[in-house]
């Protein structure tokens, strides 16, 4: 008999590209059902392991008492036979459990634990992509996965989207590309130094007739006109400025045609590692060994390792202790066009 489970994973869209991995595993055993947020639902879009996606607002439509009651009966529409909690708040176990699911597993460590059947050991030397797919596990079993990549599935729609934006720019089919994503929501991720690496990338590599592509949100415009003015300066060709441009998967997309990606600690690290794409990854007062490194087969981690007082936070905080931010602003222009040449090949 097939085995329906409920992936509920309203975390942010970094977490919902890792839990990839697990819903591909879920779903050679039955239909597998996401609980997502409207933020991270759409990177779902044309997954081939998902049966259906259930957009849960929690901050917004389905905030409250009522929105969680609301939630737990569409949730029970599905019959699920298992809940696995990708995201272990007490809300969200408590939904799990308001749906009638009778099997909800979780985190030795979620805030929501009390509400679930099984707990699994949340393994910290493991990534994060690995920790999820264990929760897959069967009672009692400590399984490691083998090496694993997240997965997306952009659709024709991303594709089209990303090739009118290109020929807008005047790109041409064969014109390699590098990617640049200077945003993040945690201030003290982002790395200050994007517009000095476009000059840098110009006067080492752009010879070669690379044009710069910039990835981001609408929010991060202006950091994609600091990179453009930089790069035009250093006698570059024009950016392609992508922030706002493009869906999330469109963006997954325009990875995949890219050479490599520099990026901060953030969700286009993420995209980056389920296409595959080439990737330097900067970290500041985050390191790799949270569990969210990248995954591409081939990339580079620039953070400073002479620092004592990294990491200083689990995401990044608003503004950096200590009051120096070495750990980002210390990491130099060259250093970094350095590693990207040396992935870039």
């Amino acid at each position: 008999m097939p085995v329906v489970s409920a992936v509920l994973q309203t975390s942010f869209l970094g977490d919902m590209i890792l839990t990839t991995p697990l819903i591909e595993r879920l779903a050679a055993e039955g239909p597998v059902h996401v609980v997502a947020t409207p933020a991270n639902a759409g990177v779902l879009a044309n997954h081939p392991a998902v049966a259906g996606v259930l957009v849960f607002d929690k901050r917004g439509a389905d905030r409250g008492l009522g929105g969680l009651r609301r939630m737990a009966q569409r949730l029970r529409r599905i019959k699920a036979d298992r809940a696995l909690l990708a995201q272990g708040s007490s809300r969200t176990a408590a939904l799990a459990w308001m749906a009638g699911i009778p099997e909800r597993i979780t985190f030795d460590t979620s805030g929501g634990r009390l509400f679930t059947t099984r707990r699994v050991p949340y393994r910290r030397d493991l990534h994060h992509a690995a920790r999820l797919w264990q929760l897959g596990n069967a009672a009692g079993r400590d399984d490691v996965p083998p090496p694993l990549r997240p997965s997306l599935h952009p659709g024709p729609a991303d594709h089209a989207s990303v090739q009118a934006l290109l020929d807008r720019a005047g790109v041409s089919a064969q014109e390699p590309l590098i990617a640049l994503a200077p945003g993040s929501v945690w201030a003290t991720k982002r790395w200050p130094h994007y517009a000095a690496l476009a000059a840098e990338l110009v006067r080492s590599i752009g010879h070669r007739g690379e044009r710069i592509v910039v990835l981001g949100a609408a929010g991060d415009a202006p950091l994609a006109a600091a990179i453009a003015s930089a790069a035009l300066e250093a006698g570059g060709a024009p950016v392609v400025d992508a922030t706002g441009q493009l869906s999330l998967l469109g963006s997954a997309a325009l990875l995949g045609r890219c050479r490599v990606l520099v990026t901060n600690d953030s969700a286009p690290l993420h995209l980056a590692s389920a296409m595959n794409a080439p990737t330097v990854a900067l970290f500041g007062p985050t390191v790799p060994a949270f569990g969210f490194g990248p995954l591409a087969e081939r990339h580079t981690v620039v953070e400073h390792n002479s620092l004592d007082c990294r990491p200083c936070h689990a995401h990044g905080p608003a503004q950096c202790p200590l009051g120096h931010f070495r750990c980002m602003r210390e990491l130099s222009p060259a250093q970094v066009a350095g590693a990207a040449h040396a992935l870039h090949g």
